[in-house]
């Protein structure tokens, strides 16, 4: 098993440079989650903020590229490999404090699901 890389998109993800996925709907292992709101595409720092919608009241929350498991162009949905509740639970994104080019923030994140991959999880 290769070590969890939370800033890259998998090489087996479907992911293909130059591919704007804005607009794409989120599943989670256990169920939809929302829609792309924005994405980088920028190598060691991809992600992508979500919008969730009413499903956690409108919160918005940054998936760092690495849980991205597979990409669907044709139906335009990206899957990760984490489920609801572990995304709900991670570090909250917070747009307007600057969070989504925070160091800190970005490590802490990178680590909270860096933790799943480690336990095999």
């Amino acid at each position: 098993m290769s070590m969890f890389d939370p800033w890259n998109y998998r090489k087996d993800s479907g992911y293909s440079e130059g591919t704007d996925i804005t607009g794409y709907k989120i599943a989670a292992v256990d169920g939809d989650i929302g829609k792309v709101d924005e994405a980088t595409y920028d190598v060691g720092a991809a992600s992508l903020v979500v919008d969730t919608g009413p499903w956690i009241l409108g919160r918005k929350v940054l998936l760092p590229a690495g849980v991205v498991q597979r990409v669907d162009t044709e139906d335009e949905k990206v899957y990760v490999d984490r489920t609801k509740d572990q995304i709900k639970d991670s570090p909250e994104y917070d747009p307007s404090t600057g969070d989504y080019d925070d160091r800190e923030y970005r490590e802490r994140l990178g680590s909270y699901y860096g933790e799943y991959y480690d336990r095999g999880l």
